[in-house]
């Protein structure tokens, strides 16, 4: 390999990494995975078509990568102020805005059109209203008011109900229920991350905490309440026979040690009880998604 062809390797594989890194691309895979799974646990969904899953991961991925990259170009200044997010391509200067707002909106239409195309045109509109919320209210609202979290938690949430729509066409009472689980999970975790992330987020003017004066009590409450209930929401699935039983005792143990992580964060109250909430809330989703999907095949 010549030298002009290894500074092209290497330079093609750099840029690859940049537009890894504006997609977010792990998170992305993890909002996209629980639409699958949503899609799958469908009830018209009795067997699964390899190609529809594959068009309904790339237009997740499509749709999630263009609202972080409008993100990440929306946020390139306050990006910059946190250690944990100033590598990233545009806020380190490696990619342009424009570029990155070029990237998005190919992304996000190719996206879209997959979804209208492929699926249903309900499916379709939700997921450009999502791209749109998360882009649009959710970025600038971080630095204006905690209510952010609130608000994010929508488009957090709907990549569930879209996949339930996509498969269905309709918005019946399944995909609510998924909905709900993955809206009330989003407030324990991401109090999590912004506690142990408090200082950067602080120096960046970003307000995602329930209380002004931080890392608190009643923060820790807060986080108690809502992993208490999301015990509850998570019998609805066996109730409305979307699953079975085990997958029903599987999410209540998974509730339940959320409580208990967010009841250690009350009674510790630092950054390592925080981190034990955040990582909990990592692993809760893929371990209650796929005792869900596995529970009903087998009862298929």
């Amino acid at each position: 390999m010549t030298d002009k062809s290894l500074t092209y390797s290497t330079s093609f594989l750099s840029k690859l990494h940049d537009y890894k890194e504006l997609t977010k691309f792990t998170l992305t895979f993890t909002v996209v995975f629980t639409c699958v799974i949503s899609y799958l646990l469908a009830p018209s969904i009795i067997s699964y078509n390899l190609k529809m899953i594959l068009l309904l991961f790339a237009a997740g991925l499509l749709i999630t990568g263009s609202a972080n990259a409008i993100n990440q170009a929306v946020e390139k200044n306050s990006d910059a102020l946190m250690k944990r997010t100033a590598n990233r391509p545009v806020a380190a200067g490696r990619m342009s805005q424009k570029e990155a707002y070029t990237f998005a909106f190919l992304t996000g239409a190719i996206g879209v059109f997959i979804m209208w195309y492929f699926f249903n045109t309900s499916s379709a509109l939700l997921s450009a209203f999502s791209l749109f919320l998360y882009s649009f209210i959710y970025t600038p609202l971080k630095t204006k008011n905690s209510i952010a979290v609130l608000i994010g938690g929508l488009p957090g949430a709907l990549p569930c109900l879209i996949g339930w729509v996509a498969a269905e066409d309709s918005f019946s009472i399944g995909g609510w229920i998924l909905f709900a689980i993955q809206f009330i999970w989003q407030f324990p975790h991401f109090w999590a991350i912004a506690w142990v992330a408090h200082k950067d987020y602080t120096a960046a003017g970003f307000k995602l905490l329930p209380s002004n004066e931080g890392p608190t009590k009643y923060t820790a409450i807060q986080t108690i309440m809502y992993s208490v209930l999301m015990i509850p929401i998570g019998l609805l699935p066996y109730y409305f026979n979307i699953t079975g039983s085990v997958s029903m005792y599987i999410i209540l143990a998974c509730n339940i040690a959320m409580v208990i992580q967010s009841i250690r964060l009350y009674n510790q109250m630092n950054v390592k009880a925080a981190k034990r909430v955040m990582f909990s809330s990592y692993i809760y989703l893929p371990i209650v998604y796929l005792a869900m999907l596995a529970d009903k095949i087998a009862i298929l």
